[in-house]
Order: structure tokens, then sequence, then C-alpha cells
């Protein structure tokens, strides 16, 4: 797992500064070394000449199968941040009382956000009614005695709905720390292999800072319908212990990256 971090905080920065300063350079070759590493045991491309963290970064990311899957996200929380993914102990009282609290709170929710006068009535788009979840949800929980329950704030002190996770739940009286991510999901996609979870490593945006029990808690949604009525069927807590992730390799580039003056060899107008 080491290898993986190494990839994130040395070799992707070196490549986007491979013609930077010396000190740049230096770095680059850092994280050269570190792929060359993981990926000792693959051929160098007869074209390649220059060995540069590129040219080796490419045939590291082609062998998905063996190092990209399958990784414990335990280890991804740690090494990205510093801290233990907790699991849940159904012999600590703490986790138990939470737990109970956190269930009470999912059938609150639902009950209310199924309600036909519910504000997610008239809401068109599933994407659109996940906040709703996350704010009734947080309304709920810090609500209750003995918990506290709000956004959590990056290593910068500043709150953001974007990234996981969504909720921060302290027990006051363990002081003992949990995660909690609400998903939504349609009737019939719950063994679907399309991407429903995510987690970004970055130093800046990062909201995990504290040793804690991960959850997710994914809401079921029946198909809406004809009238628009949004119903939801069932919930569950999930442990993220255990929890296995992949890591999807994607080059990625903004219309500012394309539409560079010096790169456009030909425009026209529409009369």
């Amino acid at each position: 797992m080491r290898w993986l971090v190494v990839f994130f905080v040395l070799v992707a920065p070196g490549i986007c500064r491979a013609t930077a300063s010396v000190g740049g350079e230096s770095e680059v070759r850092t994280g050269s070394s570190a792929i060359a590493e993981a990926t000792a045991d693959k051929p160098t491309p007869a074209t390649n000449s220059s060995n540069s963290p590129v040219d080796q970064l490419i045939p590291w990311l082609l062998n998905e199968d063996r190092q990209l899957r399958g990784i414990a996200f335990s280890e991804v929380i740690f090494d990205a941040t510093g801290k233990r993914v907790l699991a849940f102990d159904p012999q600590n009282e703490a986790d138990r009382r939470v737990v109970k609290q956190i269930s009470a709170a999912c059938d609150e929710t639902m009950k209310r956000l199924n309600a036909p006068e519910s504000v997610i009535q008239n809401v068109g788009r599933i994407n659109e009614v996940s906040s709703h979840f996350e704010d009734t949800l947080r309304e709920l929980l810090s609500s209750i005695s003995g918990l506290s329950c709000d956004s959590p704030p990056t290593i910068e002190g500043k709150v953001q709905r974007a990234g996981y996770p969504d909720l921060r739940i302290v027990d006051l009286a363990s002081r003992r720390v949990f995660y909690l991510d609400p998903k939504l999901y349609a009737v019939g996609s719950r063994n679907s292999s399309f991407r429903t979870f995510y987690f970004e490593p970055k130093k800046a945006t990062n909201k995990v800072r504290d040793d804690a029990v991960h959850f997710i808690v994914g809401f079921e949604h029946e198909r809406r319908e004809k009238n628009g009525r949004w119903k939801f069927t069932r919930w569950d807590i999930v442990d993220l212990s255990h929890f296995k992730v992949k890591l999807k390799a994607e080059f990625q580039g903004s219309n500012y990256d394309m539409y560079r003056a010096e790169a456009i060899v030909a425009s026209g107008r529409g009369d």
C-alpha cells in the first residue's frame, strides 16, 4: 500500500513539474525510483529511451488487475491521512448505543422524506435528493442528547459538502468518533458494478481527521412513480472496516487545457 501513496505524493506531481527547476527534477527522480520498484518485473518498451516517470507510469497503470484492485479502504485512509479505520465492535457499549441512535434517525429520515408534503417530492433528479438525507440525518442526530453531529471540517478548518465523508458523529461519553456517509440507490441496483463511492486523497480537502468507525448508510428507493413521488423502502448501515476499493486510472484535462491559442490549427464561425 505504501507504494500507492508514494505514487500519488511523488510521481504524479513530478510528472506535472517535469520541466521545473533542479529541485523539481530531484523530486521526479525520487518518484521514478518508487514506480520502478513497483514495476520491476515489467519489461521496458523498446521505444523507451528517456526512462522518464511517465514512461514507467503507463505500464504500471495498465497492470490494473494485479495492483489497482482489491485495495483495503482502511489502508487507503491510513496512508493518506495517518488515521485508523476502526471496526464496529458489537461488544462495545458506545458502538451499540450509537448504531441504535443512527438507526432511529434513519427510520425518522425515511418517514419524513417519504411524506407526500416532503420537499424531495418536488425534486426531479435522485442526485439532488441525497443532500436532503444528509441534512435531515444531521438535524436528527445533533438533537440527540449525548451526541454531537456536524459536517467534518477539512485540515484547513473549512466546511465543504463535497467529498467523503459527509457527517462526523461523536459519542460524548466515550469520545469515540463515527463517520457517516449517506448513499441512495434504486431497487434492483444493489449488486450493480457501477461506481457509487469514491475517495480522493488530497491534503487540503481531507476531511478524515480522527481514528474513527466509518459507516455508509444506504437508502433504497423505488423507481419514481408516474405521479412524481419518491418512495424509499429500506436502509442499511455498512461498516467500512473491511471495504475493498479499486483505483481507476484516468488522465484529465479541462477546456482551458485544450483550447490554447498555440494549439488551434483552424477555426470557423456559423452564419
